[in-house]
Order: C-alpha cells, then sequence, then structure tokens
C-alpha cells in the first residue's frame, strides 16, 4: 500500500483523465445507492478471491464509507503479486468525505431512496 489519497486529489486525477480503477468494498446495495462514477464493486469479503482482476491496472483506489476498511483492503491489494508494480492508496475519510459527482442506480425520489442513501 502507497498510503491514502485525498478526495481533492481523486477528484483531480478523475476531472484530468488520469484515470485510477478506483474499487469500492461495500456491499452491492450500498454501491448501487452511490458510488464514484466509474467505480468498480468488490465487496471486501470477495476482495482475496478476486484481487486478480486487479492485476493490470497502474493505480488502485479503495474506498469505503469513512476511509477505515478501503486501508486494510488496500493493504491487501498491494500485497498481491499482481498488483506489485502498481500505485494502490486508500481514500482518505471515504465516501464520507467525497463531495464529488455520485452516480447512483436509483432516480431522485423513488421509493428506495431513505435514510440509508447514499451509502
Amino acid at each position: 500500500m502507497d498510503g491514502e489519497i485525498s478526495t481533492e486529489e481523486l477528484q483531480s486525477k478523475l476531472a484530468d483523465g488520469d484515470t485510477p480503477t478506483v474499487v469500492d468494498i461495500r456491499q452491492p446495495t450500498a454501491f448501487s445507492r452511490g458510488h464514484i462514477p466509474g467505480s468498480v464493486n468488490v465487496p471486501f469479503r470477495e476482495l482475496p478471491d478476486r484481487v486478480a482482476e486487479l492485476a493490470d491496472a497502474d493505480h488502485v483506489v479503495t474506498v469505503c464509507p469513512h476511509g477505515k476498511s478501503s486501508v486494510q483492503a488496500a493493504r491487501l491489494v498491494g500485497s498481491d503479486e499482481g498488483t506489485s508494480e502498481a500505485t494502490v492508496e486508500s481514500l482518505a475519510g471515504g465516501l464520507s468525505e467525497w463531495d464529488g459527482e455520485i452516480a447512483s442506480e436509483f432516480e431522485a425520489g423513488s421509493a428506495e431512496e431513505g435514510p440509508n442513501a447514499p451509502f
């Protein structure tokens, strides 16, 4: 793991087209409520079995609600042989600090929204 990346740094990279592979480690239901556009959903419990999917990435950023679990996820990704050359970071503060665009599979005002939206 190479440390943490701030939400501002990640937003800048995404805006500049220097797109890291953003891995959201939350459960699929939470991911569908709201996530960073372009991110992939790999729930934390599946990560050990799916880390090989990230082998071609040059830069991986792991994301969770508050930036705690994503540190562990980044360590796991960074320790894999297939990602040893990649920059692997955790999003500092997680989605609770993210003030950029959020993609959602639900339309605003739908019955699916509630106190748990967007994460």
